[in-house]
């Protein structure tokens, strides 16, 4: 754009320059010898009476182009023509035909130009701006005078004119764009200073030489190492035992494949992995979640990292491969995060499946699977459920939900939360997290729920429980998080008002329809990244945040802090499982032991200068307990 118009301004600058003795030429032709009351009296008349219109025949100008720099002639509308033909051109041998400028001449001057034409005239020119130029002698110039003013309306007009044209053209292309969108549209999910190549077929390697890993761009491995060691100042536990059990090597000779978000706080429990002598091959479990900065960081550390922000399905299912598929190195760990490793492992390389020794599932869909495994007499490994640990249940599904909601909502559609009408589909830590946030902001939230617990919970808190049925033509944000599938159909989204938000918090892209909505007769429009608008025939369209996958890790990002207490138990139940003796945990779903859990905590306390009671010998054994825990028995609910 700026190029195009840049040579049309500086052509025109040259072919001034060229054109110049012509119009000085000109001048001199046209000069009459006044005497100095004469000349005064002639600039003034002519600087009042003088339009650009009347040098149109001189220049060659087309009327259009005059009444675009100048108004007409009396303030009447602008569209009348500009009274040319009142004044009688000057009689002399400049006013006949032969005076018409030539092409060459045509062309605009610069002012440039005009300054070196006759200094002296620009500093006898007429203070408030008028065209008349009189030189020391008293003669009086008309033609350069006439030119220089519309010269410099006419660049004012081009700079102002072209640009703008432009513009629309550029807006006309990006709705143009925006409306054609595929359905799947993850690849705007980049950051569009990256080039549209899949990492899947770009040759890369890290400083090492290494090219066991598959990322967006491993230059940036750089930018994502600060990300990381910003992330290790608020995950204290995690750093803590990196430095306790570094010398001891608790997990040398594991080989651990994972399946998780990969962010910055992921980036810190795979390093302490391996710091403690594990060996890591990584995948995301989210085609929107991954920081390509960090996975380049991780992949120029050394570990086989294969991820990148805007995966496509078949992507996604190609890194788990490229993870678990290596010719030499077979995994003796899983640490998953939505199960799809785990399924990916059990279905295509069962034999793979039975030498594992233990698998560490953070996430209830991922827990759902394992229980149906271990139902069905197929789960031939242990496994420990992470997600119903008390650290990982009542700090990272509340107060990471808590904070995150607001945060991917706010990042995405600028919405303001007081006064607007919410439902939260479940009430479970993570909809209480978001429900009391919700609340805090001044919105009115509804809470739909099929447990009768958590749902007089809700009641005693003060949200008004309802079937999902009754508020859907009136709420302005629909919000799932239950682990569930088809809690949000196609029917509850054709009858919701124009605008409305829907958008999930659980793991899975399951609870939102959104495959319901991959019809012909609606049409998909790409707002901003991770936002589409689904609008219908009559014109109503809902806001579809991250086409129904997890909202937080993938339009905003979630506390550190909290992802410390979540990473730290992860760390220690795959430390568990890879070193029980034989026999400990059998073929079947495990939690988490309590004295694990208070461990976890302890280490977080001291980042609050947080100062633990004892118990005293005579109250220990008042309560049967062992003074240092664990303080509570593992059916106790928190």
């Amino acid at each position: 754009m700026g190029e195009g118009w840049g040579r049309e301004a500086g052509g025109g600058a040259e072919e001034g320059l060229e054109s110049e003795p012509a119009v000085a030429v000109e001048a001199v032709m046209s000069v009459q010898v006044v005497s100095a009351a004469a000349a005064a009296k002639v600039r003034e008349v002519e600087l009042k009476d003088l339009s650009p219109s009347e040098a149109e025949p001189q220049l060659g100008l087309s009327t259009a182009a005059v009444s675009a720099m100048a108004p007409p002639a009396g303030g009447g509308d602008p569209e009348a023509p500009a009274p040319v033909a009142e004044r009688p051109p000057a009689p002399g041998p400049g006013s006949g035909p032969a005076a018409a400028l030539s092409p060459a001449a045509g062309k605009v001057p610069q002012a440039s130009a005009m300054k070196r034409s006759d200094p002296h005239h620009q500093h006898q020119r007429h203070r408030d701006g008028g065209e008349a130029l009189v030189s020391p002698d008293g003669t009086v110039t008309e033609a350069p005078r006439t030119v220089k003013k519309i010269q410099f309306a006419d660049q004012k007009q081009e700079f102002n004119k072209r640009p703008t044209k432009i513009g629309r053209r550029s807006l006309s292309r990006s709705i143009s764009q925006s409306s054609t969108d595929s359905y799947s549209s993850a690849a705007s999910y980049t950051d569009s200073s990256d080039d549209e190549t899949s990492p899947r077929d770009k040759q890369q390697k890290n400083s090492k030489g290494s090219s066991d890993f598959c990322v967006k761009n491993i230059k940036q491995a750089e930018f994502g190492r600060r990300e990381i060691e910003i992330a290790e100042q608020e995950m204290p536990a995690l750093m803590a035992l990196r430095k306790r059990a570094q010398g001891e090597k608790p997990l040398a000779g594991a080989k651990i494949v994972g399946c998780t978000h990969i962010t910055a706080q992921t980036a810190v429990l795979m390093e302490t992995l391996g710091a403690l002598g594990a060996q890591c091959r990584w995948a995301a479990c989210n085609i929107y979640s991954t920081l390509n900065e960090v996975a380049a960081a991780l992949a120029e550390n050394g570990f086989p990292v294969f991820a990148w922000k805007g995966e496509s399905e078949d992507d996604f299912w190609w890194c788990i491969d490229r993870c678990v598929n290596v010719e030499g190195w077979q995994p003796n760990m899983i640490l998953d995060d939505g199960g799809d490793l785990t399924h990916w492992i059990y279905k295509k390389y069962p034999n793979m499946f039975k030498k594992i020794k233990g698998i560490v599932e953070e996430s209830v869909t991922g827990v759902h699977r394992l229980y149906q495994l271990s139902k069905a007499g197929k789960l031939c490994v242990p496994a420990m459920n992470v997600n119903d640990s008390v650290t990982k249940q009542k700090f990272d599904n509340l107060y990471c939900c808590r904070e995150s909601i607001l945060d991917g909502l706010k990042r995405t559609t600028d919405m303001m939360f007081g006064g607007k009408q919410v439902v939260v589909c479940g009430y479970g830590e993570v909809g209480k997290g978001c429900c009391a946030a919700l609340k805090a902001m001044g919105s009115i939230v509804y809470v739909t729920e099929i447990d009768p617990i958590c749902a007089l919970q809700a009641c005693m808190d003060g949200f008004r429980l309802v079937k999902l049925n009754e508020v859907i033509r009136q709420v302005d944000i629909v919000i799932t998080c239950t682990g569930n599938k088809n809690v949000v159909t196609r029917e509850h989204l054709d009858r919701m008002k124009n605008s409305c938000i829907v958008c999930n918090m659980g793991h899975s892209n399951t609870e939102i329809d959104v495959a319901s909505l991959r019809t012909p007769e609606l049409t998909w429009e790409r707002v901003r990244s991770q936002v589409d608008h689904v609008i219908w025939p009559d014109g109503k369209r809902i806001v579809l945040l991250a086409e129904g996958r997890l909202l937080n890790l993938s339009c905003s990002t979630v506390p550190t802090f909290v992802l410390s207490i979540t990473a730290t138990t992860q760390a220690l139940a795959l430390i568990e499982l890879y070193n029980a003796p034989e026999g400990r945990y059998k073929q079947d779903v495990y939690l988490l032991p309590k004295k694990m859990d208070e461990y976890v905590a302890s280490l977080h306390l001291p980042t609050f200068d947080a100062h633990l009671t004892e118990l005293t010998d005579e109250q220990a054994k008042y309560l049967g307990l062992n003074k240092n825990g664990p303080f509570k028995p593992n059916y106790y609910r928190y």
